[in-house]
């Protein structure tokens, strides 16, 4: 099988905890051929631990012949520049969520890829749980009936730390809810199949000392008239944050928890009203409901999500996780940014 040769940049954190040993290492259609870490002593830990050669140097990453696609795992203020220079290489890439702190920085990405012929993708990996792909397929057949309400938890505890670019909002844009709360955002459009058109946000920093927010909770609501709620938290012991995803509909429900998160498992049960008699003259209903663990295979999320980009380079066909997704995503996230700040409900940019 024909595999596609990968580069990262940015090699530390996730890249080194997650994305390189549990996605592109055991990927079918995958190869680590280099890595790039403007920390040298990162860089070397990694392309020695992965057997590739290591940079310091992004552009002499981004012109190695042997570099087909990019993984861009640095702080998010980088990640314009740093796409924009693999995609005008003519190269694929891969971009850690946000895919830029500029919508309109987003849509130039996604016009440089189109322009070169080459492929670019977001880092939503929680798409791929097999759980939460197991939801959006009942969700999508009707078998919650018309979906009503949803709310999506991924929340941590992040104390501050010396240098940390989340906590600086010129470097990471915000602080839980662009960190954590697109991701909720991005599975409840996916699992729910439905856009959100408008967003009333509350943001506050509660515990920690720090000049971005530890805590935010966003009411959204969807095209189809659906309601959301988004909570994503840098101020809940680990522990305390069961990382909940409940969707509602006229006939059951799905409660999850830990399918929102790095790991591929969790897990699940869906409520579902079989046979339904409406109110009587007496006001008495009968009800027919059934309780269901949904069973499904894990399958590593971060393995899944790079099969899936590599698959979609050499097959030539859509990315998943598009790059267009990323930048509606942002414009959400920005969006509720932006309430929080005018205490009103705001509209989300359709376009």
């Amino acid at each position: 099988m024909r595999k596609l040769r990968w580069g990262v940049i940015g090699s530390g954190g996730i890249a080194y905890r997650r994305t390189i040993p549990e996605g592109i290492i055991p990927a079918d259609n995958a190869e680590l051929v280099a890595v790039c870490d403007v920390n040298e002593e990162l860089a070397r830990k990694s392309g020695e631990k992965f057997g590739v050669r290591f940079y310091t140097d992004e552009d002499a990453l981004i012109n190695d012949p042997d570099v087909e696609c990019v993984y861009i795992a640095t702080p998010a203020y980088l990640h314009f520049r740093q796409a924009e220079k693999v995609l005008k290489a003519k190269k694929h890439a891969l971009v850690e969520k946000p895919i830029t702190l500029k919508v309109e920085e987003g849509k130039k990405l996604v016009s440089t890829a189109k322009r070169n012929k080459v492929k670019l993708g977001v880092d939503f990996m929680m798409r791929f749980n097999t759980i939460n792909q197991k939801i959006r397929e009942m969700v999508l057949k009707g078998e919650l009936g018309t979906i009503v309400m949803a709310r999506a938890q991924l929340s941590c505890w992040y104390p501050p730390i010396k240098g940390a670019w989340r906590q600086i909002p010129e470097l990471g844009g915000g602080g839980s809810f662009i960190d954590m709360g697109c991701h909720c955002m991005d599975l409840l459009e996916f699992i729910i199949g439905n856009k959100i058109k408008e967003i009333s946000c509350m943001t506050d920093t509660i515990i920690h000392k720090y000049s971005v927010e530890d805590t935010a909770v966003a009411l959204v609501k969807f095209a189809s008239g659906a309601i959301g709620i988004v909570d994503s938290c840098f101020s809940i012991p680990d522990n305390s944050s069961k990382n909940i995803l409940e969707i509602y509909g006229s006939r059951g429900s799905i409660i999850a928890m830990g399918t929102i998160g790095q790991t591929p498992d969790g897990v699940a049960t869906a409520y579902l009203e079989t046979t339904m008699k409406e109110y009587d003259a007496q006001q008495s209903r009968q009800i027919v409901s059934t309780s269901v663990k949904i069973e499904v295979e894990p399958y590593n999320t971060y393995r899944a999500q790079i099969e899936s980009f590599s698959g979609s380079v050499l097959e030539d066909r859509e990315v998943f996780n598009s790059g267009e997704d990323g930048v509606r995503n942002q414009a959400i996230v920005l969006t509720a940014y932006k309430s929080a700040k005018t205490k009103k409900s705001e509209k989300v940019p359709m376009k």
